[in-house]
């Protein structure tokens, strides 16, 4: 089990081995400086450490700039209680092919590569190397990595620092279909105290839908449109009991102690038959969430007293 004497250090995992994106993320949290990192294989590895007290925190890729939520990540925080988001860490994206010593362009006709890495340089890739196989990797390193360990692909696609850790050639640079591709990162940790609001936040949950029925889907967002409350990302995800059965995994603009989050918060649940409150936490471009004034704290704290005030007769509350 972590120590939780300050002076202890604390270990926090991350989709290795060295030199992958996430370890880009992890180099950005302040608290994990001079710590124990921890490289595991998949996403559902590194929130069971947390979860088993291996790890004080994780962090996790939970968003694409190209193709959205990421799916493993998003069904792992929905099927794992007593986990909390604390914060999130953006890194730009961009992809080498890298080969043995001495391989050519020519040369290459099965490529190692991470899915979505492949999938984000599927323009370059066809227009350069028609014909080719493709191998998946559980990561971008590991399909550097592998290259050194075996023959079964002749390149591999990788982040442009990757001749840092193994001796590679590199046959291109710049391989990836959008130059502005950003990949969002989670820290997740066990603790269940919230973050202080900044201004500049953000919420994440998880909601079900009650019944498979029409308007329900639009019943549920509406607890979030009536409060002024800006929806970030919005994506199913099947439950997997049944056909037709999805639950929700939604990012709001706020914090829970901002009072229209808390109230949408509260809409939900009172709608919802399963809703997993996944943590409030500060924004990673830290621009101020811009909201109608009519929804602002003191309107809502305005409206409650007037609200007591007619239930307690208090004089002058119905004027």
């Amino acid at each position: 089990m972590p120590s939780h004497d300050p002076a202890a250090l604390r270990t926090y995992s991350y989709l290795g081995p060295r030199g992958t994106f996430t370890e880009a993320a992890l180099a950005q949290v302040p608290d994990a400086t001079g710590q124990n990192w921890r490289s595991v294989n998949s996403v559902p590895e590194a929130l069971a450490d947390v979860t088993s007290g291996v790890s004080d925190g994780a962090v996790i890729a939970v968003e694409n700039s190209i193709d959205g939520g990421v799916s493993a990540a998003q069904d792992a925080l929905a099927t794992t209680p007593g986990l909390r988001i604390v914060g999130e860490y953006l890194v730009a994206v961009d992809f080498s092919l890298v080969a043995r010593k001495g391989t050519r362009l020519e040369d290459v006709r099965v490529i190692n590569g991470h899915p979505v890495a492949y999938a984000q340089s599927r323009i370059w890739i066809d227009a350069n190397l028609p014909g080719h196989g493709h191998i998946p990797a559980t990561s971008n390193v590991a399909a550097a990595a592998n290259l050194l360990e075996n023959e079964l692909a002749d390149a591999a696609i990788a982040p442009p620092s990757i001749t840092e850790h193994y001796d590679l050639d590199v046959l291109a640079e710049h391989i990836g279909d959008n130059r502005n591709a950003v990949t969002r990162f989670a820290l997740v940790t066990r603790d269940r105290r919230i973050p202080e609001p900044t201004g500049a936040d953000k919420t994440s949950l998880v909601a079900e839908l009650p019944v498979d029925q029409p308007g329900a889907l639009l019943d549920m967002l509406e607890q979030f449109s009536t409060r002024g409350v800006n929806m970030t990302m919005i994506q199913s995800r099947p439950i997997g009991d049944a056909l037709g059965r999805y639950r929700f995994v939604i990012d709001l603009d706020g914090h829970i102690r901002d009072e229209r989050v808390a109230d949408a918060l509260m809409g939900v649940h009172r709608f919802s038959p399963h809703v997993r409150f996944l943590g409030s936490y500060p924004r990673a471009d830290k621009k101020p969430i811009r909201f109608d004034p009519r929804y602002d704290d003191d309107v809502y704290i305005e409206a409650r007293d007037w609200l007591r005030g007619l239930i307690s007769s208090e004089p002058g509350a119905d004027d």
